[in-house]
């Protein structure tokens, strides 16, 4: 008997042990090349858990040992494995070449699909003219104006999910991958004419204007478009192709088709960055490269292999800032910005002949690219508070107000130990000469001002992250530069991770009463883990808890990230600047050494009240994203911008005066409720201007107060100068405010306020507007 139950308790312990659940990891590959592939589907044998393999093909599961794991992918053969007592299953897949035997053009070369894609379905145009007919004759003709994208894809192509969008009845959601429905974020990557649009665009396409549709569904579609295309590629070709060019041939640059705005760039790539160049004509190159390239097609491969133009940059949308009626709203409210990213990346559109989109025109970094005549603070507050009203340059119906903050100076040497950590994009994003190669000899200025007392660390990050330099003082400069030296640009770009380990590494050598910041350098292409705008923002907004600051660097073009640099910078407490050439870096690193690394003042914020008796309306000119509620100037909770040691800040308001008529004020209704009455005490002054700051150590703010006479001066050579740059900035905008100002205004104005222009700065604006001119 005692030998039964032993027995049964065997028995009972050994079915437990294999009934636990535990964790399986490992990696799915391809049988061919070893390639990782991402997305395929990893189930459990008959139930529903199940997840996808990640870009390095890499996924976590939990199983039993009874359990069976069914490995599947698109275009490959399915593939079981029993757990057991395994932790570790990786597995190999081959290509399913047996259903795939069609030849299709992907990138800039010929292949059999078997060895690109996986699995390829064209749908065409006239495909989608059927669908369209078919509805007329359902009597559906009258609801749907033009056949939606998405039904023309419904039942042509194995394989693709088309459903309604969980939170809205608006919009579909198309998956390709099947089993990738199992992540939230599985949208395809869709490319118009070869340029890589927004998913939801595809919703906005008009079908009468689809020549044809190519779904690509497999992992070597990433090898051509990254790791973006992970979840499959939806590639559209419109009759007004954007890509086809008149009488020209069609350029293929290092695999990217160019859009024939954009040739005259190709044409003129100087012959030392060309690796080969290959000429097509005739049937033969529309035979390869579809009906775009009918005039012939020129494929050209770069040295670095990573040509790209500005279609994949990305900004956030600005609206401008209307006039507001003073009786109705007399408080203005918002946060200081130091930021000069908008003024040198604007600089580099107009250098390179590139048509500037309006999101990249921040009016208030334009101004505040230039230095201006503002005393240095003499009290106990660290920065001085000037203001100037002149009659506006460009309207003489309205007055320009001037506002400017010139923070307090310090020497390199009186400035406390530094605590810096570099965070180094290495993703191959980065290889171009304007990126790494430039970011590297950037850093090389700043390692030189080092002093003993300051320490360095070095992270980087591409498909990972990873210390490359531990903590090192700043007097062993031949090692942080070789440690600088050796870095090279390849993976993709985990951002997020980077950022982590970054404010990990700098609260490990925190300096109290010293300055701690992250020196974050990229193009901010970031596309592995946290990547989104607001993933971003929720991780910078916790981090900052740590006492940390953060400096932000933009690097290179073609899929420059503004919006999302913009807003580290925003919420991590620090500044943002774009380097576009070595005199740029010296002018951040070198003459703005201590405004870049060392805050004086945080979340200073600006409130402005105007005097309804003299001020009918105002515009604040830019600073759209920086704009408070009127609460939050005395809610110590907000979060606002910082100043650095000497840097200035300048604001600019438009006012109609009271009692002029204005085509920019429409009329409004007598309120019911509400009587205005102006106060006649204060019948001298125009607006009273108040400032809150925190000193950077402290979470209390202290408040200053200005006010400024209703007194018009003539303009002095800063206001001139300012004015002329804010003018420019409309203009790019295509501003209606601009009051039909050309260019020669604003390179006459401009000209009356060059002053002494000790460093050249000025000179240099004054010589791009010129260039803009004669585009």
């Amino acid at each position: 008997m005692k030998t039964v139950f032993t027995i049964l308790f065997v028995m009972i312990c050994s079915l437990q042990i294999t009934a636990q659940e535990r964790l399986i990891v490992g990696k799915v590959t391809d049988a061919d090349d070893g390639i990782p592939l991402p997305g395929v589907s990893v189930i459990v044998k008959g139930s529903s858990k199940g997840v996808s393999t990640d870009f390095d093909g890499l996924y976590e599961i939990k199983a039993t040992n009874t359990d069976v794991l069914v490995f599947s992918y698109v275009g490959y053969v399915t593939r079981e494995e029993k757990v057991e007592s395994r932790n570790t299953i990786s597995v190999v897949l081959e290509q399913d070449v047996s259903e795939l035997n069609e030849v299709v053009v992907v990138g800039y070369r010929t292949q059999r699909s078997y060895a690109v894609t996986g699995a390829v379905r064209t749908v065409s145009a006239s495909q989608i003219k059927r669908q369209k007919q078919k509805a007329y004759h359902n009597q559906l003709a009258n609801q749907i104006q033009s056949t939606p994208i998405q039904t023309a894809l419904q039942g042509n192509v194995a394989g693709l999910e088309i459903s309604k969008k969980e939170a809205s009845n608006k919009g579909t959601k198309i998956v390709i991958r099947g089993q990738a429905a199992l992540s939230n974020k599985n949208q395809p990557l869709l490319v118009v004419d070869g340029v890589v649009k927004p998913y939801g665009n595809l919703d906005k396409l008009n079908p009468e204007n689809i020549n044809g549709i190519d779904i690509l569904k497999d992992a070597s579609a990433t090898s051509i478009y990254g790791s973006k295309a992970a979840n499959g590629v939806i590639l559209i070709s419109t009759k007004n192709n954007s890509i086809e060019s008149k009488n020209e041939p069609l350029y293929i640059v290092d695999g990217m088709p160019i859009k024939k705005e954009n040739n005259y760039i190709v044409k003129n790539l100087p012959d030392t960055d060309i690796d080969s160049k290959v000429v097509y004509n005739g049937g033969d190159a529309k035979q390869k490269f579809g009906n775009i390239a009918k005039h012939g097609c020129i494929v050209i491969t770069t040295h670095n292999g990573n040509f790209r133009l500005q279609n994949e940059e990305s900004y956030a949308v600005i609206e401008e800032n209307n006039f507001e009626r003073t009786s109705l709203s007399p408080l203005s409210t918002f946060s200081i910005d130091v930021d000069k990213a908008g003024y040198s990346n604007v600089r580099r559109m107009i250098n390179n002949g590139e048509t500037i989109d309006p999101n990249a025109v921040k009016i208030e970094e334009m101004i505040n690219y230039f230095e201006y005549n503002y005393p240095q603070p003499t009290g106990e507050h660290p920065f001085s508070i000037n203001t100037e009203v002149a009659k506006t340059l460009w309207n003489e119906d309205t007055k320009i107000v001037k506002i400017g903050l010139q923070g307090k100076t310090f020497n390199n040497d009186e400035l406390p130990p530094s605590n810096l950590t570099f965070l180094i994009d290495v993703s191959g994003s980065m290889s171009s000469d304007n990126k790494l190669p430039l970011l590297k000899s950037a850093f090389k200025l700043l390692v030189n001002q080092l002093r003993e007392q300051d320490k360095v660390s070095i992270v980087v990050y591409a498909g990972a992250a990873g210390v490359v330099l531990e903590p090192t003082s700043g007097k062993h400069k031949a090692k942080i530069l070789n440690a600088l030296d050796k870095l090279n640009a390849g993976g993709s770009t985990a951002g997020g991770a980077g950022i982590k380990l970054a404010y990990k590494l700098a609260a490990e050598s925190f300096k109290k009463n010293g300055n701690n910041r992250v020196i974050l350098a990229t193009d901010g292409d970031f596309n592995v883990g946290a990547s989104s705008d607001k993933d971003m923002e929720k991780l910078i907004e916790e981090k900052r808890k740590s006492g940390v600051f953060l400096s932000v660097l933009g690097f290179g073009y073609g899929n420059y990230k503004d919006s999302k640099l913009e807003t580290l910078a925003d919420k991590g407490n620090g500044n943002y600047a774009y380097i576009d050439n070595m005199q740029e870096a010296q002018k951040v690193f070198g003459k703005e050494f201590g405004g870049t690394l060392f805050t004086i003042a945080k979340d200073v914020k600006i409130q402005i009240e105007f005097n309804p008796n003299k001020v009918q309306a105002y515009r604040l000119i830019g600073y759209e994203n920086r704009l408070l509620a009127d609460e939050d100037f005395i809610d110590d909770t907000k979060d606002a911008g910082e100043l650095g040691s000497g840097h200035t800040v300048t604001a600019l308001y438009e006012i109609i005066p009271t009692g002029v008529e204005s085509d920019y004020l429409k009329d409004i209704n007598e309120l019911k409720y509400t009587k205005q009455q102006n106060i006649q005490d204060y019948n001298d002054e125009l607006f009273t201007v108040k400032f809150r700051y925190k000193k950077p150590d402290e979470d209390k703010s202290i408040e200053m107060v200005h006010v400024q006479k209703d007194e018009v001066g003539v303009p002095t050579v800063d206001m001139k100068f300012t004015s002329a740059v804010a003018l420019f900035g409309m203009q790019l905008r295509q501003s209606r405010f601009h009051n039909n100002s050309n260019i020669e205004d604003v390179i006459k104005m401009a000209n009356s306020g060059r002053g002494t222009d000790q460093d050249g700065y000025r000179a240099e604006f004054i010589k791009l507007v010129y260039s803009y001119n004669n585009l």
